[in-house]
């Protein structure tokens, strides 16, 4: 499998049908029927499964250079390369910021959408985590994918079919990835980056096929210090105060890393934003009137970032907590004999100790306090109290 489908690892069965998706869009630009080909896609997939990934890699597929060849996708081609950069002109990707995509946005994409492409073939909408968007914003989504302009492709992008409304699911072909195996990820990690094979393997297992995640965990030091701290917890939770200070670590950590991935992406946005505005422009009055008449927009783009870190924020503390689960699953593996490789091998021993000194049943309702936590940050719920609920229930598991 080469070209832009190369790096979906373990998604044979997917890549095949956009591969065959792909010559049908061929066919239908040359004047063909086009049989196989729809305007409307739904990539779902557990986290790390690659969804984005593969909607880029069709997107790429349908536009490139040498799409009338037998090599849809070449991955070499000036199309191929502008796709992958994002600076192709007939495509769009959007990704939400916040923790939700508004209407009055979704309204903008979509007559952004409705105009004719550039060069001729396919205007594009990548749309990441679709799930996003607010319920009147699903309404407007839905009316672009009813009647859509002839040459315009919808790419969105959700965990589940589930995730998107009835009427946008039922619009839209879906494809469904897979968690790749700790293998084939580890085989990327060598050869695409270099990583010992060692380290490939832990970090795959580690990331649970995650490639983005495996690939950080392999070369940053520090991501791998994080992991350990969450998946200390479960021993470390002593008694109730030991409960408090763990969820207070967990929910710092978490603003900390949102604090770290915002605030130079901040800072240069606000001096982008002040400078369009005049901010430093010459002449009298001209400073202070173009500043004053930017408040507003200053204003907008505060509050996206507030939001934008508030979505990093519980995207971090989402994170450790599937880091949580996966450490539970792997003591319940042990604790029926299940002959199943362990995400955290290299924790086996503690792993196994837990296991002798609980049941099944007690793991099972750990598992449950953390999915519990996971809906109500989902929900809105203070962070510090759900976390401190979730961590005074891994001590005692008939807590709730």
């Amino acid at each position: 499998m080469g070209g832009v489908f190369a790096e979906l690892v373990g998604q044979d069965q997917a890549v095949d049908v956009l591969r065959r998706a792909a010559a049908a869009a061929a066919e239908a630009v040359a004047g063909g029927r086009g049989t196989g080909m729809t305007h409307a896609w739904l990539f779902t997939g557990p986290p790390g499964s690659g969804r984005s990934n593969a909607a880029r890699a069709f997107a790429a597929a349908l536009l490139c250079d040498d799409a009338l060849s037998a090599d849809r996708g070449c991955g070499n081609c000036g199309a191929c390369h502008q796709v992958e950069v994002g600076s192709h002109p007939d495509l769009t990707r959007v990704r939400p910021e916040g923790l939700s995509y508004g209407v009055r946005q979704t309204r903008d994409l979509v007559l952004k959408a409705a105009g004719a492409p550039t060069l001729g073939r396919w205007r594009i909408v990548l749309f990441e985590d679709a799930d996003r968007v607010t319920e009147a914003a699903a309404n407007a989504l839905l009316k672009a994918i009813e009647e859509p302009p002839p040459r315009t492709v919808w790419l969105l992008c959700a965990p589940s079919p589930d995730d998107m409304i009835i009427t946008i699911r039922s619009r839209c072909r879906v494809v469904t990835l897979r968690t790749p195996p700790a293998e084939a990820v580890a085989r990327v990690l060598t050869e695409r980056d270099g990583v010992p094979l060692d380290m490939a393997l832990f970090a795959a297992r580690a990331a649970r096929g995650h490639i983005g995640r495996a690939r950080r965990l392999a070369l940053d030091e520090e991501v791998r210090r994080r992991r350990a701290d969450v998946l200390s917890i479960p021993a470390s939770l002593s008694g109730v105060g030991a409960c408090v200070t763990a969820a207070e670590r967990l929910v710092k950590t978490s603003t900390e890393e949102a604090d770290a991935a915002t605030a130079e992406l901040n800072e240069t946005e606000t001096a982008e934003l002040r400078k369009v505005y005049g901010e430093g422009s010459s002449g009298k009055g001209l400073n202070k009137g173009l500043v004053r008449g930017g408040a507003g927009a200053l204003k907008e783009l505060e509050t996206l970032q507030k939001s934008r870190a508030t979505r990093i924020k519980r995207d971090s503390l989402d994170l450790a907590l599937l880091d949580l689960v996966a450490f539970y699953r792997d003591v319940l593996a042990v604790q029926f004999g299940a002959g199943v490789e362990l995400a955290n091998e290299d924790r086996r021993r503690e792993i196994e100790t837990m296991a002798r000194g609980s049941s099944p049943e007690d793991t099972l309702r750990r598992t449950q306090a953390i999915m519990r936590c996971r809906e109500r940050l989902a929900a809105n719920v203070n962070p510090q109290i759900a976390v401190e609920a979730m961590t005074l229930a891994l001590r005692s598991p008939g807590l709730a």
